[in-house]
């Protein structure tokens, strides 16, 4: 259950919107993928997950004028097995592709019981619970994990980064209750995370970055150097150590990069960076699957058995009556609503580096207009 630390001034969510779209579609992005784009983009930031939303735009900007990320680009169809497909991202961003791979997931899924559709030659794609929720909302469950092209994970027993955030992403249709959602990274937090801490000037907890010796390190500034600039030190696998269960989060990482990465023929960082130079393409790769419960069960059988046992979750005993038991999902779902209800905060940092792209990209500055 995340905590978010974001706090700045706050802006509401058709404004990040508009100014996401804006600076899409002035980079060249064709209007209905900049569309699908700023969509995913703004739930994630309405949903607490800041790390992935508004501030990407950033990291998007070096791609975009280094040359390696193409916003023409137009998926295609690689392979298409019937209940499997492979779609080519042609080396765009993310989001566009993946809504699409998703909702080809599903479609197959009503028609065969199960689809799964991969993605090659992409790039970052924002928050992978973003498209296992698109798979929930169509009453089917959705399962993500993409491979990354940072190299920020330390591994179990090792001494430097090898693997990235590995991100996986489960959603499952209930019927009374809103969906299961669990949107993890494999590391102990996102490399994004760190960023926000950097951002907005918030100390790092214990466990989630350590330096070239294995130290913790809880300066933002200095973990964020270690996860974005310098070779040695990064962050840790979940679990934190190995006494601790660090090779589960390392084996999960593993399991999602052979999902994403190894079968739909993405780069493994590690091998892709030996002759990889920032203006190519970083070939990231993404993995969705779809499930229909009524393979399985009678219509409803399986939202209701759900439904059962999250009841039973609610009902647990709090260890503190002020803390009540929650399901993955309920925590963003309660920020959604707060957000769309006061704003999403936007640290002054942040709204100075959007005020820089827009004059760069030509598009116009939309976050706060009269502030």
């Amino acid at each position: 259950m995340a905590k978010n630390v974001t706090t700045g001034r706050p802006v509401p969510a058709e404004s990040i919107r508009a100014q996401i779209h804006a600076i899409l579609t002035a980079w060249g992005m064709p209007e209905e993928h900049a569309a699908t784009t700023a969509g995913v983009m703004v739930e994630t930031d309405l949903m607490g997950v800041d790390s992935h939303g508004l501030s990407m735009l950033m990291t998007y900007e070096e791609g975009v004028r280094a040359g390696r990320l193409q916003m023409q680009a137009r998926p295609r169809v690689a392979r298409d097995t019937g209940p499997t497909a492979l779609l080519d991202a042609g080396n765009g961003l993310g989001h566009p592709v993946s809504a699409l791979a998703m909702g080809m997931a599903v479609d197959k899924a009503l028609q065969y019981g199960i689809g799964v559709v991969g993605v090659v030659n992409s790039h970052h794609f924002g928050a992978a619970g973003a498209y296992a929720r698109m798979a929930a909302a169509r009453g089917v469950i959705g399962l993500v994990t993409s491979s990354a092209q940072g190299i920020t994970m330390v591994p179990t027993r090792a001494a430097m980064p090898v693997l990235g955030t590995n991100p996986l992403a489960f959603a499952a249709p209930a019927g009374r209750n809103k969906p299961f959602v669990l949107d993890m990274a494999t590391t102990t937090v996102a490399a994004g995370k760190v960023k926000v801490h950097h951002l907005n000037d918030a100390s790092l907890p214990p466990g989630w970055v350590v330096d070239g010796t294995g130290q913790t390190v809880t300066d933002p500034h200095e973990g964020n150097a270690y996860v974005f600039q310098r070779k040695e030190g990064g962050i840790t696998p979940l679990g934190g150590t190995e006494s601790q269960g660090s090779a589960k989060g390392y084996g999960l990482a593993m399991m999602v990069h052979i999902l994403g990465g190894a079968l739909t023929g993405a780069a493994f960082s590690p091998i892709h960076k030996r002759t990889w130079t920032p203006d190519k393409p970083q070939n990231i790769g993404h993995f969705f699957l779809a499930l229909d419960p009524r393979a399985f069960r009678e219509e409803g059988e399986f939202e209701a058995e759900l439904d059962s046992i999250l009841d039973v979750l609610h009902a647990t005993p709090p260890a503190d009556p002020a803390e009540p038991v929650l399901v993955p999902g309920e925590p963003e779902d309660v920020m959604r609503a707060r957000r769309l209800a006061e704003g999403v905060p936007v640290p002054d940092s942040l709204d100075a580096l959007i005020r820089g792209i827009c004059e760069r990209s030509g598009a116009p500055y939309l976050l706060r207009p009269n502030g």
